[in-house]
């Protein structure tokens, strides 16, 4: 008699809560148990944009070669003798869409593998991770240098068969090393030019008997007419460019 009375009490329990739902007590509720993947809820969606957006700033500049491109761009000005000149907002957005421009093929695999299947409900968060960052590996590992590298590996105490299955924590601050040793030897070349004018200018002064005229008010309109002439912030963005193939 008690179980003849559970039943019907479960019952309507459940078509209360279909009711509530949007559906009706006699509506039948199927269950996905064959093991299929299933597109994310918006909800999910929205958590993932919300903590790539988080994030975005420490993976654009630790990930990408948004820091050789700023540095670089920065000595320029410094070489010029205008710390001013062009603005801090400038420098920052051109180095930003200098590093997505070159990082275009690269974004444009990882959403071919990872993220458009993933969105399409075809494979799982944890295998859109693994081969998102496939692509992103074999690039960050082209820009760099087997000397950082080795080294972070090391002081890991990791040992990989390949370099293709050197961690992340190994790679990218050995990544971001060798973008610092790459942009400081192209400021290095960069500064010459603009370093032999200051010694003539300074000499010419010194010459003339003119020691109190500060040296860098006379060199630096030559110095904005010779980077004028050359076209400097071209040649200065593609050798960038190119230094990255």
């Amino acid at each position: 008699m008690a179980i003849s009375q559970t039943f019907p009490t479960f019952g309507h329990t459940a078509g209360a809560i279909l009711g509530l739902a949007g559906g009706t007590p006699g509506s039948t509720v199927n269950l996905n148990l064959s093991g299929a993947f299933s597109k994310p809820s918006s909800s999910i969606t929205i958590i993932i944009v919300l903590t790539l957006l988080s994030v975005a700033p420490s993976l654009l500049v630790m990930m990408t070669g948004f820091v050789r491109v700023v540095v670089v761009l920065s000595i320029t000005r410094n070489a010029l003798g205008l710390p001013a000149a062009p603005p801090n907002q400038v420098l920052a957005g051109l180095a930003l869409f200098i590093s997505l421009f070159i990082m275009a093929p690269t974004l444009n695999q990882i959403d071919k593998v990872a993220i458009k299947p993933y969105m399409a409900g075809q494979i799982t968060a944890v295998q859109a991770y693994d081969l998102g960052q496939v692509p992103l590996k074999t690039w960050m590992l082209k820009q760099t240098d087997t000397q950082e590298l080795a080294m972070f590996t090391q002081a890991a105490g990791d040992h990989p068969a390949t370099v293709q299955d050197v961690s992340m924590t190994a790679l990218i601050p050995a990544f971001v090393l060798s973008q610092l040793r790459s942009a400081f030897i192209m400021g290095f070349i960069i500064y010459i030019p603009f370093l032999i004018i200051d010694l003539v200018v300074s000499s010419a002064l010194m010459s003339l008997g003119m020691m109190m005229l500060p040296p860098t008010l006379i060199s630096l309109p030559f110095k904005l007419l010779l980077f004028v002439l050359v076209d400097g912030w071209g040649l200065v963005v593609h050798s960038l460019l190119v230094s990255f193939r």
